[in-house]
């Protein structure tokens, strides 16, 4: 689905008359295709039953299911409740259309001041720099999204940087998607050097699932355009459950502070997956064991498709109440919801 990018060449020493060699992709490409696409096989992989899931084609059709094999990997085999396997499966469930629910729950296009960038808050602008992703969440609040018209890396980021550069009241770039890290990591440099002239541009924040779901991303390349960023760097991951921690995300994670980067993470809180303060806290203390401190626990955007995930306010409140009793003041995740026109995200 996402089209590789290549930063370099195979030298050729033959003859000119010898055609060039081919690209190669990098770990991380290979990876992403080789990304399970297929609901049937990805239960096949974990001995489970699509027709008892009530696996639907319908939602598949709509928003196709993505995830890659090492993030298959940490699903418990035969768990058809596995809270990572939930957070990927396209069921029966997205196709029912409900009230309250609707295609742009976070007033995006109100919020658009030029192709591919919402600015929703002061200071600061969002670039939609892709719509792609390396994987595919049921619950993604920009699941309608028109990609296809709003990206910010078409003309090579000229709207986008032209925007930036007159509005001087902007001092923080937050690069968000689909995923800005399933962009090369020679089309990332060409955003931030386009960016770099602008002298009233203090900080840059990522928001990006790859070094959690796939952190074969975070390669000497990106760590070598991380390093020579001309801002402090703050990345807000996305990791939803405890299982989304292993030895190479932990490693990858490690890298980017290596690089000087500030680690942040940012879940939802969604029914059957992290709704119980035993998910919650082993969440909170699993990424600060590698070196990620909480920032907040979203509830639910209300985009159509994902209603089967909310959980109410009140034990959304409850929940968090119980967390804090729990855990010490800096691992305790601020609940939030985004409310389009606030002026921030609303503390619940």
């Amino acid at each position: 689905m996402i089209p590789a990018a290549h930063a370099s060449r195979q030298p050729v020493t033959a003859s000119s008359t010898t055609p060039p060699a081919p690209l190669q992709p990098s770990a991380w490409q290979q990876a992403l295709r080789q990304a399970v696409r297929d609901a049937a096989e990805l239960l096949q992989l974990l001995g489970l039953d699509a027709a008892a899931l009530g696996v639907s084609t319908d939602a598949t059709a709509q928003f196709p299911l993505l995830a890659p094999r090492g993030f298959v990997a940490r699903m418990r085999h035969g768990d058809p409740h596995d809270p990572l396997l939930r957070q990927v499966l396209p069921l029966d469930a997205e196709m029912r259309v409900l009230p309250g629910f609707g295609f742009d729950a976070v007033g995006d296009a109100a919020a658009r001041s030029a192709t591919g960038v919402i600015q929703k808050y002061d200071g600061r602008a969002l670039l939609v720099a892709t719509g792609s992703c390396a994987i595919h969440c049921r619950y993604c609040f920009r699941r309608h999204f028109p990609y296809g018209e709003e990206t910010a890396a078409r003309d090579h980021w000229s709207q986008a940087v032209a925007r930036i550069r007159a509005d001087d009241t902007i001092d923080e770039v937050i690069l968000s998607g689909g995923d800005p890290l399933s962009l090369s990591t020679a089309k990332l440099a060409e955003l931030t050097d386009a960016l770099a002239g602008i002298g009233h541009l203090k900080r840059l924040r990522i928001h990006s699932r790859l070094p959690v779901i796939l952190p074969e991303r975070v390669d000497a390349p990106l760590l070598q355009w991380l390093c020579g960023l001309p801002w402090p760097v703050a990345f807000v991951l996305h990791a939803n459950h405890a299982n989304e921690f292993d030895a190479q995300v932990d490693a990858a994670l490690a890298a980017l502070r290596g690089a000087g980067a500030t680690l942040l993470n940012q879940a939802v809180l969604l029914a059957g997956i992290n709704d119980s303060v035993d998910a919650l806290a082993e969440l909170s203390e699993r990424g600060f064991a590698a070196g990620v401190l909480p920032y907040y626990l979203h509830q639910l955007d209300r985009v159509q498709g994902v209603a089967h995930f909310e959980v109410t306010d009140t034990q959304a409140l409850s929940l968090h109440a119980q967390l804090a009793a729990r855990l010490s003041g800096y691992l305790v995740p601020r609940l939030v919801r985004e409310i389009p026109g606030d002026t921030g995200k609303r503390a619940l």
